[in-house]
Protein backbone atom coordinates (compact mmCIF):
# COMPACT_ATOMS: atom_id res chain seq x y z
CA UNK A 1 0.00 0.00 0.00
CA UNK A 2 1.42 3.49 -1.34
CA UNK A 3 -0.28 6.22 -1.18
CA UNK A 4 0.58 8.93 -4.19
CA UNK A 5 -0.28 12.63 -4.04
CA UNK A 6 -0.02 15.42 -6.25
CA UNK A 7 3.08 17.43 -4.64
CA UNK A 8 2.70 21.37 -6.28
CA UNK A 9 6.46 22.11 -5.42
CA UNK A 10 7.54 18.82 -7.37
CA UNK A 11 4.93 19.32 -9.91
CA UNK A 12 5.01 15.36 -10.11
CA UNK A 13 2.32 12.75 -8.31
CA UNK A 14 4.78 11.46 -5.85
CA UNK A 15 4.72 8.70 -3.16
CA UNK A 16 3.85 9.70 0.42
CA UNK A 17 7.19 8.83 2.84
CA UNK A 18 5.95 10.53 5.91
CA UNK A 19 8.48 12.16 8.81
CA UNK A 20 7.53 10.06 11.36
CA UNK A 21 6.26 6.20 10.11
CA UNK A 22 2.51 5.48 10.98
CA UNK A 23 1.67 9.57 11.20
CA UNK A 24 0.84 12.03 8.94
CA UNK A 25 0.80 15.69 10.17
CA UNK A 26 -1.43 18.28 7.99
CA UNK A 27 -1.53 22.09 7.65
CA UNK A 28 -4.39 23.71 6.18
CA UNK A 29 -4.81 27.34 5.29
CA UNK A 30 -8.05 28.13 6.99
CA UNK A 31 -10.64 30.87 6.45
CA UNK A 32 -10.16 34.47 7.21
CA UNK A 33 -12.99 35.69 9.06
CA UNK A 34 -14.08 38.60 7.16
CA UNK A 35 -17.51 37.75 5.61
CA UNK A 36 -19.86 34.73 5.24
CA UNK A 37 -18.41 31.71 3.92
CA UNK A 38 -19.31 30.74 0.09
CA UNK A 39 -19.30 27.65 -2.03
CA UNK A 40 -15.48 27.50 -2.53
CA UNK A 41 -14.57 27.79 1.21
CA UNK A 42 -16.97 24.17 2.08
CA UNK A 43 -15.27 22.65 -1.35
CA UNK A 44 -11.73 23.61 0.12
CA UNK A 45 -12.21 21.97 3.43
CA UNK A 46 -13.99 18.88 2.32
CA UNK A 47 -11.38 18.31 0.43
CA UNK A 48 -8.70 17.90 3.18
CA UNK A 49 -11.55 16.19 5.46
CA UNK A 50 -11.76 13.54 2.38
CA UNK A 51 -7.71 13.17 1.97
CA UNK A 52 -7.77 12.73 6.72
CA UNK A 53 -10.29 10.23 6.08
CA UNK A 54 -8.56 8.36 3.37
CA UNK A 55 -5.27 8.17 5.05
CA UNK A 56 -6.97 7.50 8.53
CA UNK A 57 -8.08 4.56 7.11
CA UNK A 58 -5.34 3.57 5.65
CA UNK A 59 -3.80 3.06 9.28
CA UNK A 60 -1.90 6.82 9.51
CA UNK A 61 -2.88 8.65 12.24
CA UNK A 62 -3.87 12.05 11.00
CA UNK A 63 -2.71 15.13 12.90
CA UNK A 64 -4.83 17.84 10.94
CA UNK A 65 -4.27 21.92 11.80
CA UNK A 66 -6.99 24.35 9.96
CA UNK A 67 -6.12 27.79 11.44
CA UNK A 68 -8.72 30.64 11.33
CA UNK A 69 -7.20 34.22 10.64
CA UNK A 70 -8.77 36.26 12.95
CA UNK A 71 -6.41 39.67 12.28
CA UNK A 72 -6.56 40.86 9.17
CA UNK A 73 -6.54 44.27 6.97
CA UNK A 74 -9.78 43.41 5.60
CA UNK A 75 -11.29 42.46 9.12
CA UNK A 76 -10.48 45.56 10.20
CA UNK A 77 -12.05 47.33 6.99
CA UNK A 78 -15.32 45.71 6.97
CA UNK A 79 -15.59 46.59 10.83
CA UNK A 80 -14.50 50.02 10.40
CA UNK A 81 -17.49 52.28 10.57
CA UNK A 82 -19.60 49.92 12.30
CA UNK A 83 -20.91 49.45 16.32
CA UNK A 84 -19.41 45.64 15.70
CA UNK A 85 -15.75 45.63 17.24
CA UNK A 86 -13.35 43.86 14.47
CA UNK A 87 -12.45 40.90 16.87
CA UNK A 88 -16.55 40.30 17.22
CA UNK A 89 -17.24 40.14 13.60
CA UNK A 90 -14.45 37.89 13.68
CA UNK A 91 -16.02 35.62 16.01
CA UNK A 92 -19.32 35.75 14.62
CA UNK A 93 -17.72 34.70 11.06
CA UNK A 94 -16.06 32.36 12.32
CA UNK A 95 -19.14 30.77 13.87
CA UNK A 96 -20.81 30.70 10.32
CA UNK A 97 -17.54 28.93 8.88
CA UNK A 98 -17.99 26.27 11.78
CA UNK A 99 -21.57 25.48 10.98
CA UNK A 100 -21.15 24.92 7.53
CA UNK A 101 -18.57 22.49 8.25
CA UNK A 102 -20.20 20.31 10.46
CA UNK A 103 -22.99 20.59 8.44
CA UNK A 104 -21.49 18.91 5.75
CA UNK A 105 -20.05 15.97 8.40
CA UNK A 106 -16.56 17.19 7.85
CA UNK A 107 -14.46 16.35 10.84
CA UNK A 108 -13.38 19.26 13.32
CA UNK A 109 -9.37 19.46 13.09
CA UNK A 110 -7.45 17.96 15.80
CA UNK A 111 -6.31 22.06 16.57
CA UNK A 112 -7.84 24.94 15.15
CA UNK A 113 -5.72 27.80 16.46
CA UNK A 114 -6.57 31.44 15.64
CA UNK A 115 -3.64 33.96 14.85
CA UNK A 116 -4.53 36.45 17.42
CA UNK A 117 -2.93 33.34 20.16
CA UNK A 118 0.51 32.85 18.43
CA UNK A 119 1.90 36.74 18.64
CA UNK A 120 5.01 35.66 20.65
CA UNK A 121 5.77 33.23 18.03
CA UNK A 122 5.42 34.94 14.60
CA UNK A 123 7.56 38.00 16.67
CA UNK A 124 10.47 34.92 17.53
CA UNK A 125 10.30 33.90 13.64
CA UNK A 126 10.62 37.41 12.46
CA UNK A 127 13.35 38.18 14.74
CA UNK A 128 15.27 35.08 13.86
CA UNK A 129 15.05 36.40 9.84
CA UNK A 130 16.09 39.72 11.04
CA UNK A 131 19.13 38.04 12.86
CA UNK A 132 19.92 36.03 9.62
CA UNK A 133 19.64 39.06 7.15
CA UNK A 134 16.33 37.67 5.46
CA UNK A 135 13.95 40.81 7.34
CA UNK A 136 14.82 44.23 8.32
CA UNK A 137 12.68 46.56 9.95
CA UNK A 138 11.69 49.86 7.87
CA UNK A 139 14.28 52.71 7.90
CA UNK A 140 11.19 55.89 8.48
CA UNK A 141 10.93 54.07 12.08
CA UNK A 142 7.05 52.69 11.21
CA UNK A 143 7.16 50.37 12.68
CA UNK A 144 6.98 48.09 10.01
CA UNK A 145 9.46 44.72 8.92
CA UNK A 146 9.76 43.67 5.51
CA UNK A 147 11.32 40.01 4.53
CA UNK A 148 13.95 40.41 1.99
CA UNK A 149 12.85 39.05 -0.66
CA UNK A 150 16.43 39.28 -2.39
CA UNK A 151 17.99 37.92 0.17
CA UNK A 152 16.79 34.63 -0.18
CA UNK A 153 17.96 32.55 -3.44
CA UNK A 154 14.95 30.14 -3.37
CA UNK A 155 12.17 32.54 -3.12
CA UNK A 156 9.89 31.60 -5.91
CA UNK A 157 10.99 27.93 -5.96
CA UNK A 158 7.60 26.43 -5.00
CA UNK A 159 5.30 28.54 -8.33
CA UNK A 160 8.89 28.02 -10.24
CA UNK A 161 8.92 32.17 -10.85
CA UNK A 162 11.87 34.35 -11.24
CA UNK A 163 12.25 36.94 -8.80
CA UNK A 164 12.39 39.69 -11.48
CA UNK A 165 9.17 38.24 -13.02
CA UNK A 166 6.71 38.64 -9.94
CA UNK A 167 4.77 41.55 -9.04
CA UNK A 168 5.04 43.76 -6.33
CA UNK A 169 3.72 43.04 -2.78
CA UNK A 170 0.60 44.70 -2.22
CA UNK A 171 0.14 43.74 1.57
CA UNK A 172 1.57 46.18 3.25
CA UNK A 173 2.09 50.12 2.92
CA UNK A 174 5.56 50.05 0.54
CA UNK A 175 6.32 53.53 3.06
CA UNK A 176 9.69 51.78 4.02
CA UNK A 177 10.61 48.86 1.71
CA UNK A 178 13.83 48.11 -0.21
CA UNK A 179 12.14 46.41 -2.85
CA UNK A 180 8.39 46.24 -4.23
CA UNK A 181 8.43 42.88 -4.09
CA UNK A 182 9.60 42.64 -0.27
CA UNK A 183 6.88 41.48 1.58
CA UNK A 184 5.06 42.66 5.25
CA UNK A 185 6.21 40.21 8.51
CA UNK A 186 5.07 43.18 10.94
CA UNK A 187 2.97 46.16 10.46
CA UNK A 188 3.25 49.15 12.61
CA UNK A 189 0.12 50.78 14.55
CA UNK A 190 -1.05 53.28 12.01
CA UNK A 191 -3.58 56.11 13.03
CA UNK A 192 -7.18 55.35 13.09
CA UNK A 193 -6.87 52.05 14.05
CA UNK A 194 -8.23 50.15 16.96
CA UNK A 195 -5.50 49.82 19.89
CA UNK A 196 -7.16 46.21 20.84
CA UNK A 197 -5.71 45.35 17.00
CA UNK A 198 -2.13 46.10 18.17
CA UNK A 199 0.20 44.35 20.09
CA UNK A 200 3.69 45.25 21.57
CA UNK A 201 6.46 44.28 19.37
CA UNK A 202 10.79 44.92 19.74
CA UNK A 203 9.78 47.19 16.25
CA UNK A 204 7.41 48.93 17.88
CA UNK A 205 3.68 48.30 18.47
CA UNK A 206 1.48 46.72 15.41
CA UNK A 207 0.19 43.48 14.18
CA UNK A 208 1.45 40.66 12.21
CA UNK A 209 1.24 40.91 8.16
CA UNK A 210 -1.00 37.64 6.85
CA UNK A 211 1.97 35.14 6.03
CA UNK A 212 4.01 35.28 8.91
CA UNK A 213 0.43 33.74 10.86
CA UNK A 214 0.88 30.53 8.96
CA UNK A 215 4.34 30.01 9.85
CA UNK A 216 4.04 30.46 13.64
CA UNK A 217 0.92 28.52 13.78
CA UNK A 218 2.43 25.74 11.75
CA UNK A 219 5.58 25.64 13.95
CA UNK A 220 3.79 25.63 17.18
CA UNK A 221 1.41 22.87 16.66
CA UNK A 222 3.07 20.69 14.20
CA UNK A 223 6.66 21.54 14.89
CA UNK A 224 9.36 22.78 12.42
CA UNK A 225 9.08 20.14 10.00
CA UNK A 226 5.58 18.37 8.68
CA UNK A 227 4.34 16.51 6.40
CA UNK A 228 1.61 17.58 3.81
CA UNK A 229 0.59 21.73 3.80
CA UNK A 230 -2.65 22.38 2.13
CA UNK A 231 -4.91 24.99 0.35
CA UNK A 232 -6.79 26.40 -2.33
CA UNK A 233 -4.84 27.08 -5.25
CA UNK A 234 -5.60 30.49 -5.16
CA UNK A 235 -3.15 30.70 -2.27
CA UNK A 236 -0.17 29.45 -3.70
CA UNK A 237 1.17 33.26 -4.61
CA UNK A 238 1.45 34.67 -2.49
CA UNK A 239 0.85 33.45 0.38
CA UNK A 240 2.38 29.70 0.33
CA UNK A 241 5.41 31.25 -2.01
CA UNK A 242 5.63 33.70 0.91
CA UNK A 243 5.27 31.46 3.71
CA UNK A 244 7.69 28.68 2.35
CA UNK A 245 10.04 31.80 2.22
CA UNK A 246 10.32 32.83 5.52
CA UNK A 247 10.26 29.32 7.31
CA UNK A 248 12.82 27.92 5.56
CA UNK A 249 15.01 31.28 5.75
CA UNK A 250 14.34 31.05 9.58
CA UNK A 251 16.04 27.33 9.25
CA UNK A 252 12.88 25.59 9.46
CA UNK A 253 12.48 22.30 6.91
CA UNK A 254 8.46 23.66 7.46
CA UNK A 255 6.01 21.41 4.65
CA UNK A 256 7.56 18.39 2.68
CA UNK A 257 4.63 18.08 -0.01
CA UNK A 258 2.21 21.05 -1.02
CA UNK A 259 -1.40 20.19 -1.98
CA UNK A 260 -3.68 22.45 -3.97
CA UNK A 261 -7.43 22.17 -4.23
CA UNK A 262 -9.20 23.38 -7.19
CA UNK A 263 -11.45 26.82 -7.13
CA UNK A 264 -15.56 26.82 -7.85
CA UNK A 265 -16.93 28.69 -10.46
CA UNK A 266 -20.62 29.43 -11.10
CA UNK A 267 -21.93 29.06 -14.74
CA UNK A 268 -18.87 29.32 -16.51
CA UNK A 269 -17.60 32.35 -14.24
CA UNK A 270 -15.31 32.58 -11.45
CA UNK A 271 -16.99 33.32 -8.36
CA UNK A 272 -16.55 37.33 -7.54
CA UNK A 273 -18.49 40.14 -5.48
CA UNK A 274 -18.12 42.39 -8.48
CA UNK A 275 -20.09 39.83 -10.89
CA UNK A 276 -22.44 39.26 -7.75
CA UNK A 277 -22.23 35.55 -8.13
CA UNK A 278 -21.05 34.39 -4.98
CA UNK A 279 -22.90 31.11 -3.47
CA UNK A 280 -23.06 31.56 -0.21
CA UNK A 281 -22.64 28.25 2.14
CA UNK A 282 -26.11 29.29 4.18
CA UNK A 283 -27.84 29.31 0.90
CA UNK A 284 -26.50 26.43 -1.00
CA UNK A 285 -26.94 24.08 2.18
CA UNK A 286 -30.66 25.42 2.31
CA UNK A 287 -31.69 24.57 -0.76
CA UNK A 288 -30.63 20.64 -0.69
CA UNK A 289 -29.94 17.71 1.83
CA UNK A 290 -26.29 18.62 3.33
CA UNK A 291 -25.54 14.86 2.07
CA UNK A 292 -26.49 16.05 -1.47
CA UNK A 293 -24.28 19.11 -1.08
CA UNK A 294 -21.55 16.75 0.15
CA UNK A 295 -21.78 14.46 -2.64
CA UNK A 296 -21.71 17.21 -5.11
CA UNK A 297 -18.66 19.14 -4.19
CA UNK A 298 -16.72 16.15 -3.41
CA UNK A 299 -17.24 14.16 -6.52
CA UNK A 300 -14.90 15.95 -8.81
CA UNK A 301 -11.00 15.58 -8.64
CA UNK A 302 -9.87 17.77 -5.85
CA UNK A 303 -7.48 19.09 -8.23
CA UNK A 304 -10.34 20.14 -10.50
CA UNK A 305 -12.37 23.65 -10.90
CA UNK A 306 -15.71 22.26 -10.53
CA UNK A 307 -18.47 24.31 -12.05
CA UNK A 308 -21.79 24.88 -9.29
CA UNK A 309 -25.19 24.51 -11.13
CA UNK A 310 -28.63 23.10 -9.97
CA UNK A 311 -27.91 20.59 -12.54
CA UNK A 312 -25.25 19.42 -10.36
CA UNK A 313 -27.12 18.88 -6.90
CA UNK A 314 -30.14 16.45 -8.97
CA UNK A 315 -27.28 14.55 -9.89
CA UNK A 316 -26.07 14.34 -6.63
CA UNK A 317 -29.46 13.43 -5.03
CA UNK A 318 -30.47 10.98 -7.13
CA UNK A 319 -26.92 9.12 -7.04
CA UNK A 320 -27.30 9.10 -3.05
CA UNK A 321 -30.90 8.02 -3.66
CA UNK A 322 -29.84 4.53 -5.70
CA UNK A 323 -27.35 4.41 -2.94
CA UNK A 324 -29.47 4.62 -0.21
CA UNK A 325 -32.15 2.65 -1.90
CA UNK A 326 -29.82 -0.56 -2.12
CA UNK A 327 -29.03 -0.63 1.58
CA UNK A 328 -32.40 -0.39 2.82
CA UNK A 329 -33.11 -3.44 0.52
CA UNK A 330 -29.98 -5.31 1.01
CA UNK A 331 -30.08 -4.54 5.13
CA UNK A 332 -33.63 -6.04 5.26
CA UNK A 333 -32.75 -8.94 2.56
CA UNK A 334 -29.76 -9.65 5.06
CA UNK A 335 -31.58 -9.59 8.99
CA UNK A 336 -30.00 -12.02 10.49
CA UNK A 337 -27.35 -12.78 7.71
CA UNK A 338 -23.90 -12.20 8.71
CA UNK A 339 -20.34 -12.88 6.77
CA UNK A 340 -17.73 -14.28 9.03
CA UNK A 341 -15.54 -11.74 7.27
CA UNK A 342 -16.96 -8.04 6.60
CA UNK A 343 -14.74 -7.09 3.63
CA UNK A 344 -13.84 -3.30 3.56
CA UNK A 345 -13.74 -0.88 0.79
CA UNK A 346 -13.20 -3.38 -2.87
CA UNK A 347 -9.30 -3.05 -4.07
CA UNK A 348 -10.21 -0.53 -7.21
CA UNK A 349 -11.64 1.69 -5.09
CA UNK A 350 -8.39 1.66 -2.67
CA UNK A 351 -6.68 1.94 -5.76
CA UNK A 352 -8.04 5.03 -7.01
CA UNK A 353 -8.14 6.51 -3.34
CA UNK A 354 -4.20 5.85 -3.49
CA UNK A 355 -3.56 7.35 -6.92
CA UNK A 356 -4.05 11.24 -5.35
CA UNK A 357 -7.37 10.75 -4.67
CA UNK A 358 -9.07 9.97 -7.15
CA UNK A 359 -12.52 10.50 -6.21
CA UNK A 360 -14.26 9.81 -9.21
CA UNK A 361 -12.89 6.86 -9.97
CA UNK A 362 -13.91 5.95 -6.59
CA UNK A 363 -17.31 6.56 -7.50
CA UNK A 364 -17.15 4.42 -10.28
CA UNK A 365 -16.63 1.15 -8.36
CA UNK A 366 -18.98 2.58 -5.63
CA UNK A 367 -21.95 2.77 -8.57
CA UNK A 368 -20.85 -0.63 -10.29
CA UNK A 369 -20.56 -2.22 -6.78
CA UNK A 370 -24.46 -1.09 -5.86
CA UNK A 371 -25.47 -2.02 -9.63
CA UNK A 372 -24.14 -5.65 -8.69
CA UNK A 373 -25.67 -5.48 -5.36
CA UNK A 374 -29.46 -5.06 -6.74
CA UNK A 375 -28.19 -7.85 -9.07
CA UNK A 376 -27.45 -10.27 -6.19
CA UNK A 377 -30.67 -9.08 -4.69
CA UNK A 378 -32.98 -9.76 -7.84
CA UNK A 379 -31.33 -13.46 -7.93
CA UNK A 380 -31.59 -13.77 -4.23
CA UNK A 381 -27.76 -14.38 -3.84
CA UNK A 382 -26.95 -13.64 -0.14
CA UNK A 383 -23.49 -14.43 -0.61
CA UNK A 384 -22.84 -11.94 -3.38
CA UNK A 385 -25.18 -9.82 -1.56
CA UNK A 386 -23.62 -9.82 1.37
CA UNK A 387 -20.12 -8.63 -0.11
CA UNK A 388 -21.48 -5.60 -1.93
CA UNK A 389 -23.67 -4.54 0.95
CA UNK A 390 -20.60 -4.45 3.20
CA UNK A 391 -18.52 -3.06 0.53
CA UNK A 392 -21.18 -0.09 -0.68
CA UNK A 393 -21.00 0.73 3.56
CA UNK A 394 -17.37 0.97 3.85
CA UNK A 395 -17.26 3.24 0.72
CA UNK A 396 -19.60 5.71 1.78
CA UNK A 397 -18.37 5.63 5.10
CA UNK A 398 -14.85 6.70 3.72
CA UNK A 399 -15.98 9.22 1.62
CA UNK A 400 -18.18 10.76 4.80
CA UNK A 401 -21.81 10.48 2.50
CA UNK A 402 -23.14 7.22 4.28
CA UNK A 403 -26.78 8.56 3.94
CA UNK A 404 -28.07 5.95 6.55
CA UNK A 405 -25.60 8.51 9.13
CA UNK A 406 -27.47 9.80 12.05
CA UNK A 407 -25.62 12.96 11.48
CA UNK A 408 -27.85 13.35 8.34
CA UNK A 409 -30.77 13.12 10.03
CA UNK A 410 -31.22 16.60 11.70
CA UNK A 411 -33.60 19.51 10.92
CA UNK A 412 -34.65 19.75 7.57
CA UNK A 413 -32.61 16.65 6.14
CA UNK A 414 -35.21 14.78 3.72
CA UNK A 415 -35.45 10.87 5.07
CA UNK A 416 -37.66 9.74 2.48
CA UNK A 417 -34.49 9.42 0.53
CA UNK A 418 -34.15 5.68 0.91
CA UNK A 419 -37.58 3.99 0.72
CA UNK A 420 -38.03 6.32 -2.62
CA UNK A 421 -34.44 5.04 -3.45
CA UNK A 422 -36.33 0.91 -3.30
CA UNK A 423 -39.60 1.54 -5.04
CA UNK A 424 -37.64 3.53 -8.42
CA UNK A 425 -35.30 0.84 -8.36
CA UNK A 426 -37.73 -2.05 -8.08
CA UNK A 427 -39.94 -0.08 -10.94
CA UNK A 428 -36.78 0.48 -13.08
CA UNK A 429 -35.80 -3.42 -12.77
CA UNK A 430 -39.10 -4.48 -13.64
CA UNK A 431 -39.34 -2.48 -16.67
CA UNK A 432 -36.06 -4.02 -17.82
CA UNK A 433 -37.35 -6.79 -17.65
CA UNK A 434 -40.46 -6.19 -19.47
CA UNK A 435 -37.60 -5.19 -22.33
CA UNK A 436 -36.16 -8.52 -22.15
CA UNK A 437 -39.16 -10.24 -22.51
CA UNK A 438 -40.27 -7.84 -25.67
CA UNK A 439 -43.49 -7.07 -23.40
CA UNK A 440 -43.09 -2.87 -24.57
CA UNK A 441 -46.55 -2.02 -23.76
CA UNK A 442 -45.42 -2.70 -19.76
CA UNK A 443 -42.11 -1.28 -20.46
CA UNK A 444 -43.52 1.75 -21.91
CA UNK A 445 -46.52 2.24 -18.69
CA UNK A 446 -43.77 2.08 -16.23
CA UNK A 447 -41.49 4.30 -17.79
CA UNK A 448 -45.03 6.94 -18.38
CA UNK A 449 -45.69 6.13 -14.66
CA UNK A 450 -42.16 7.55 -13.55
CA UNK A 451 -42.16 10.56 -15.78
CA UNK A 452 -45.63 11.51 -14.16
CA UNK A 453 -44.06 11.34 -10.74
CA UNK A 454 -40.96 13.79 -11.67
CA UNK A 455 -38.62 10.57 -12.36
CA UNK A 456 -36.70 10.78 -15.31
CA UNK A 457 -34.75 7.89 -16.97
CA UNK A 458 -31.79 7.15 -19.27
CA UNK A 459 -30.62 3.89 -20.80
CA UNK A 460 -26.84 3.91 -21.45
CA UNK A 461 -24.57 1.34 -21.66
CA UNK A 462 -23.95 0.56 -18.39
CA UNK A 463 -27.93 -0.05 -17.62
CA UNK A 464 -30.67 2.72 -16.86
CA UNK A 465 -30.07 5.33 -14.67
CA UNK A 466 -32.99 7.49 -13.14
CA UNK A 467 -32.83 11.05 -11.40
CA UNK A 468 -35.20 13.05 -10.11
CA UNK A 469 -36.51 15.56 -13.17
Amino acid sequence: MTVRLYDSRAADVVDLVPLVDGQVSMYVCGPTVQSSPHVGHLRSALVYDIWRRWLTYRGYRVTLVRNVTDIDDKVLDLAAGTDEPWWARAYRVELEFSAGYAALGILPPTYEPRATASIPEMQDIIARLIERGHAYPAADESGDVYFDTGSWASYGDLTRQRREDMVDATDADPRGKRDARDFALWKGAKAGEPSTASWDSPWGAGRPGWHIECSAMSRRYLGPAFDIHGGGLDLRFPHHENELAQSTAAGDPFASYWLHNGLVSVGGQKMSKSLGNSVFAADLLGSAPAVVVRYALGAAHYRSTIDHSDGSLAEAEAALYRIAGFLDRAATRLEGVSLRDAPGVPDAFADAMDDDLAVPQALAVLHETVRAGNAALDTDDADALGTAYHQVAAMVEVLGIDPRASHWSGAGQDTSAAPLAALVERLVQERSDARAARDFATADRVRDDLAAAGITIEDTSSGTRWSIA
